[in-house]
């Protein structure tokens, strides 16, 4: 399934020196093989993206504009075939896949318009005679990495505010989701950007990250990823004082108040909680719940995820599918045991699931009795465990659902405006979602705070990642 494209350097598609297998999540069995750069071809790359910095300046922002609008209507005309490659290699159901795609297009339609909207402006000088102007030019080359859980959406949110800056992009997705991106990068070829302002390299971190990372032409590095990955990275920039976007791990915070919509809340923090089989760096891992809804929350959690079918994601009625792989599996097991071990009680869920005899599944599974102390509460468990806790007031709950190193999203259901605009403002968080879980939008600035990470993705803020700023002193 992978035949057609390869490694993507200075405009065409190459076959790479070496290979290695994609493994399905839903069967365990190849679904094909997928070239492995070497470094030598990783130095190709760069070289072809440092070549194409003067061809991104001289097709300005309206010819950009113009290029991912058309690569955003290939997007769309292949729509299908990148759904069903999302979820034959992440396992998740179709129609997620198909949405993601979608939020991925968006990005290129949202940004192509951006790229007509750099504006520099002109500030009064104290000179006599004098004004300063300041203008906004692109950093430079861009290497970007993204991860596997959101093979198209994650390498969207890179690739389309780099190229509307004029920056040229060296892409490294993960090797365990590499297909996405390849349809992606086709499309943009197919837009008609210069050769070399967009390369993808597939392989090892010895042959993709070093030299992207050792090269000093590389002004810029973008990830999505660990905490641990990130510290790693922003050390790694440090030699050659590249700038750095993180968007990082999360632990994020649900409350619900006494005052919330429980039917509302639950509806959306089911469908949320088990979307992608909880592999989503925003999803909700720590669940506040009030004392006075407490036990009626739990009962409506445990019968909606008992509906939930889990499968093929092909299949159109699959509610969720499985994890990535089988580390994944054993991770989401122990910390499952871990929790019981340590007091809590399992409602719902639990293990894997006895009907399916292949595939990385692990049934949804609803946590009871958790306390702030457990790994379940205190890590982000990227999987599909929904760890309940109770509350009695509102002081309490800001100050535990602060007690985190993590910053990246919260969220909170209530039907006070008052208490919402408190309980933004009280939330240590880059994004906090009232009565809506709906964060991550073309149009938004998407990111956390402290150890979830640095920058934006989306937005105009999204484009300022990949701008420097000039000032020039004019006097006449």
């Amino acid at each position: 399934m992978y035949e057609q494209y390869g490694l993507f350097i200075n405009g065409r598609w190459i076959p790479g020196s070496a290979s290695a297998e994609v493994i399905s999540p839903v069967t365990e069995r190849p679904l094909g093989r997928v070239p492995m750069a070497t470094a030598a071809e990783t130095g190709e790359a760069l070289d072809a993206a440092h070549g194409a910095l003067a061809k991104m300046r001289e097709l300005g922002g309206f010819g950009r504009a113009e290029a991912l609008h058309k690569a955003a209507d290939e997007m769309i005309r292949r729509s299908d075939e990148a759904a069903r490659m999302i979820c034959a290699e992440t396992g998740k159901p179709i129609a997620q896949a198909g949405r993601e795609w979608m939020l991925a297009c968006e990005q290129f339609r949202w940004c192509a318009e951006e790229a007509r909207r750099i504006y520099g402006r002109i500030v009064d000088s104290r000179v006599p005679g004098g004004r300063f102007e300041i203008t906004h030019e692109p950093v430079g080359v861009v290497g970007a990495f993204s991860a596997w859980n959101f093979p198209a959406a994650l390498p969207a949110r890179k690739l389309a505010p780099a190229l509307a800056a004029g920056c040229p992009v060296v892409l490294r997705p993960s090797s365990q989701t590499p297909g996405v991106a390849m349809v992606m990068v086709d499309c943009l070829r197919a837009g008609g950007l210069p050769d070399g302002a967009v390369n993808l390299v597939i392989g090892s971190t010895g042959n993709t990250y070093a030299p992207i990372m050792a090269d000093s032409r590389v002004r810029k590095v973008s990830l999505t990823g660990s905490t641990r990955i990130g510290q790693q990275m922003i050390r790694d920039a440090a030699d050659t004082v590249k700038k750095v976007s993180m968007e990082l791990g999360g632990n994020a915070p649900l409350i619900i108040f006494e005052d919330a919509d429980i039917e509302a809340a639950l509806d959306l923090t089911v469908g949320t909680k088990f979307a992608n089989c909880g592999q989503v760096c925003v999803t909700p891992d720590r669940i506040f719940v009030h004392d006075s809804l407490y036990d009626a929350f739990v009962q409506g959690f445990v019968s909606r995820a008992a509906r939930i079918k889990l499968g093929d994601g092909l299949q159109a009625d699959t509610g969720m599918g499985p994890l990535i792989n089988a580390s994944r599996l054993d991770e989401i097991e122990s910390i499952v045991a871990a929790a019981v071990n340590d007091g809590a009680k399992v409602v719902h869920g639990g293990k894997r699931p006895a009907h399916l005899q292949s595939g990385f599944f692990f049934e949804p599974t609803v946590l009871v009795d958790v306390r702030d102390d457990m790994r379940v509460f205190s890590e982000e468990n990227f999987g599909p465990i929904a760890a309940i806790s109770r509350f009695s007031t509102e002081e309490e709950v800001f100050a535990r659902a602060n007690a985190s190193n993590m910053g990246l999203s919260a969220y909170a259901f209530t039907r006070s405006p008052d208490r919402a605009r408190r309980t933004v403002a009280a939330l240590n968080a880059g994004m906090v979602g009232i009565n809506s879980f709906a964060l991550a939008a073309a149009e938004a600035p998407f990111g956390g705070t402290n150890h979830s990470g640095m920058g934006r993705e989306g937005g105009s803020e999204g484009i300022a990642d990949y701008l420097d700023t000039k000032l020039a002193q004019l006097v006449f």
